[in-house]
């Protein structure tokens, strides 16, 4: 089996798994906080993995990366907030369709603080993303609402997330970059949830339980598939994320996505295709050389 396939193979589990842990979540954000929630997924997410931890003598916190580590989960924290917050706002298959900018997101933060240059095939697949996002929201025909904005700031810091963690996965594990992110962002939302904790319901900690333990998979997933594989490779999979979430949305909530949002992610889609194999053709993988820091 060739590393492209295991990559792909597993970036299909990641997008799954993605989808089914922002049902739970929703679930769960029923009766409690955003800032309760979110503190519970994490950390019982660390208790998912503290055996693992205890068994390799803690030598799975070893890395050259601490650093970055540290940035990448102080970007974290704002970026779970505005994702799970979201959730109670606007349907799930519209999060999804608008979670897809990431990629040109990515792009546009290397030209505007990594001095890459702007190209012309650049320009026509941010105009193009840009285009297909206009037709998801239709400013001005419908009603944007907190949500929106919350997706698409999730999806930006997100993108930075995408950077850190491509960089990180030349040198440390799947596992020491899940073990890293569960422990300071548990750390770090901690105050956040004794200040406006909300008792949960017994059903709302076992859908977030649920949460922890696909979102556990879906992280240990993509983070091997980065090791594997280019993200020209991985990036085309996380377009099942609107199927998933389409079919699950329709199944459990009722809803279901509009012709303009299939256009509009579609559009938006075929922008990041021609981003991600336009820079495996250059042979520049823009999130190996984001990060200019020394370890």
């Amino acid at each position: 089996m060739s590393k492209n396939f295991k990559a792909i193979m597993l970036a299909l589990i990641a997008s799954f798994c993605a989808v089914l842990m922002s049902v739970f979540l929703k679930l769960a954000q029923e009766d409690s906080n955003v800032f309760t929630i979110g503190f519970l997924r994490f950390f019982f997410g660390l208790l998912l993995i503290t055996p693992i931890i205890i068994q390799s003598n803690f030598k799975i916190y070893n890395t050259i990366n601490f650093k970055l580590h540290i940035l990448r989960c102080i970007i974290n924290v704002p970026m779970m907030i505005f994702g799970f917050a979201a959730l109670t706002y606007i349907p799930l298959e519209q999060i999804k369709a608008i979670g897809f900018l990431s990629p040109i997101l990515v792009v546009i933060l290397s030209v505007i603080f990594l001095g890459e240059r702007i190209y012309l095939i650049r320009t026509f697949s941010l105009i193009l993303g840009f285009i297909g996002t206009l037709i998801i929201l239709r400013p001005g025909f419908i009603e944007i609402n907190i949500g929106v904005y919350m997706v698409l700031a999730s999806a930006l810091l997100w993108s930075c997330v995408i950077i850190i963690t491509k960089f990180m996965s030349k040198n440390d594990s799947a596992m020491t970059i899940l073990t890293f992110q569960y422990s300071f962002v548990t750390l770090f939302t901690l105050p956040l949830a004794i200040i406006y904790w909300n008792n949960p319901s017994f059903i709302s900690l076992i859908y977030t339980l649920l949460a922890a333990i696909v979102g556990t998979v879906l992280h240990l997933c993509i983070n091997n598939a980065y090791k594997l594989s280019d993200l020209s490779i991985i990036q085309p999979v996380w377009f099942t994320q609107l199927i998933f979430a389409s079919f699950l949305g329709f199944i459990i909530f009722g809803s279901l996505p509009d012709f303009f949002t299939w256009i509009g992610a579609i559009l938006v889609f075929i922008s990041v295709l021609i981003i991600t194999y336009r820079e495996n053709y250059l042979k520049k993988d823009i999130a190996k050389t984001s990060i200019p820091l020394k370890n």
